[in-house]
């Protein structure tokens, strides 16, 4: 292969963020600042976004004679290095990931601003995290798939036990800690038997080998089946789940926030791929799997929702069905599919951000626990106003009520159930909604219920002029404007649909 500039160009979202890593470590050996180094790492995070735009979304024609006059060349999505791929389903997942790591930027700043132990070691971690999720998300190699993973996960152990002046927050970063690598000895031993059967680590070269002649024996069956049961773990899919609720709970809120988010996006974007560049052999008998696996997560999810007291661990089982409604659409397939799955992450996201925002306002790293008890959040409306219609917004959004992000997402899945006849599925979305309903509805008549006693957590009088308020108050708007007036988000979904069908 010829290396020139031009082969690393696709790559420059990442490059500017492994340079940004560097530029912030070397700031923090020279001098503690927390507001300069969160700023660095903005900066860095906005850079590596503007680049996503110019590269990968230069489609339209005035922003195509934008990037023109930039003198940025225009390239075709191609392979780097055999190890990964850029083109625009990449691109799609890599600008939600960067928007994703840009809020949980500014809740970290307004986490830290009071915590008086070292406070400059989080950017760095959730920089090198975000740099993980990028490489995940452009991977066609299992060398570059379990690299990025790895890259990803391995910095989120430190950020959950971050806090490690709280009990819960250590034992929430062994916790993880512990399952986290089990579920990578799963992963490489697939890898491992996928190798011993095919020769080849490539996505694409499994697929050429199978169609070939070679038929799936017994070892690949089970090396596909073991990496599965990593990306269950990884994802907190039922029966694998059992980490979520605890981690979240332990873990500080704007950890929580990436872990429901930019952690949850790259594995189920390279899951994808890795479905769809493997023969139709390998993915038809795991239509069957994912049925069972999506109906388990969507009824223990909410079940075990129902009765939590913690937001948090309340945030952590409905994300439990939430995957489950999302692996519904893979589980119906049809030509819906994928188009569902990225208008579900696309609103899934926006309001897991906002969500985890309102409770990273309400807390601090300070203190021996962060706001996340229901009793933290009553009476909230009559302290807070705005930030109560921030959080009213965000539970309306995740029961999927018309009118919010979150309904559009509900409503793709249950299109795609439609189109491909599959009650049953439809039977435990629509049950599982009715049950989530409840426990949303629960969580906003506690925002409005009169409170007699001072509160022990409550957000700053300011929280509204700062970063992290700032962003919370974006979010709710984006949630709304998506529910009312959906098109924008659908053309800038239809992008990533194109890549993979062509």
């Amino acid at each position: 292969m010829n290396v020139t500039l031009d082969t690393f160009l696709p790559l420059l979202p990442i490059l500017i963020l492994c340079t940004t890593t560097v530029i912030l470590m070397l700031a923090i050996s020279f001098v503690r600042h927390h507001w300069w180094n969160a700023t660095i790492s903005v900066v860095g995070l906005n850079l590596a976004l503007v680049s996503t735009v110019l590269l990968g979304l230069a489609k339209p024609a005035g922003l195509a004679a934008i990037v023109s006059q930039l003198g940025i060349p225009q390239f075709a999505p191609a392979p780097v290095m055999s190890l990964l791929v850029v083109d625009a389903y990449a691109y799609f997942y890599m600008t939600l990931i960067l928007v994703a790591a840009l809020a949980c930027t500014t809740l970290t700043h307004a986490f830290l601003e009071r915590y008086q132990i070292n406070r400059e070691e989080m950017y760095l971690l959730l920089l090198m995290a975000t740099t993980g999720a990028l490489v995940l998300v452009c991977s066609r190699h299992m060398t570059s798939f379990f690299i990025g993973l790895e890259l990803m996960s391995v910095p989120v152990y430190g950020m959950v036990a971050y806090t490690y002046h709280r009990s819960r927050s250590l034992e929430s970063g062994v916790k993880y800690l512990v399952l986290s690598a089990t579920a990578s000895a799963f992963m490489l031993f697939g890898m491992a038997l996928i190798y011993a059967q095919t020769g080849t680590l490539a996505f694409s070269g499994v697929s050429e080998q199978l169609a070939g002649g070679a038929k799936m024996g017994t070892l690949a069956s089970f090396g596909v089946g073991m990496i599965i049961i990593a990306l269950c773990f990884k994802l907190s899919l039922a029966p694998f789940h059992l980490w979520t609720p605890d981690v979240y709970q332990g873990s500080p809120a704007p950890v929580g926030a990436f872990l429901a988010t930019i952690s949850k996006i790259a594995v189920f974007a390279v899951m994808i791929r890795f479905l769809v560049e493997t023969p139709f052999e390998y993915t038809l008998p795991l239509r069957e799997v994912f049925t069972i696996v999506a109906v388990l997560s969507i009824v223990v999810g909410n079940l075990l929702a129902l009765r939590q007291n913690n937001l948090k661990r309340l945030l952590g089982y409905s994300s439990i069905a939430h995957f489950g409604y999302l692996l519904v659409a893979i589980a119906s397939g049809g030509a819906t599919a994928l188009e569902t799955t990225h208008v579900y992450l696309l609103t899934y996201v926006l309001t897991s951000l906002g969500a985890f925002g309102v409770v990273t306002l309400m807390s601090s790293a300070e203190k021996d626990e962060d706001a996340d008890s229901l009793q933290h959040y009553r009476g909230l409306f009559w302290r807070r106003p705005y930030l109560t219609a921030v959080m009213t917004v965000m539970m309306l959004s995740l029961a999927g009520i018309p009118l919010t992000a979150g309904f559009m997402g509900k409503f793709y899945v249950v299109l795609t159930g439609v189109n491909t006849g599959s009650w049953g599925l439809l039977t435990a979305v629509v049950l599982g909604s009715a049950i989530g309903l409840y426990y949303y509805l629960r969580v906003m008549v506690t925002l409005y219920m009169a409170s007699s006693n001072m509160p022990k957590h409550d957000a700053d009088s300011h929280w509204g002029e700062r970063a992290g308020g700032l962003m919370v108050l974006g979010v709710a708007g984006l949630v709304l404007f998506i529910g009312i007036y959906p098109q924008p988000a659908l053309e800038f979904v239809r992008m990533a649909k194109l890549l993979i069908i062509q």
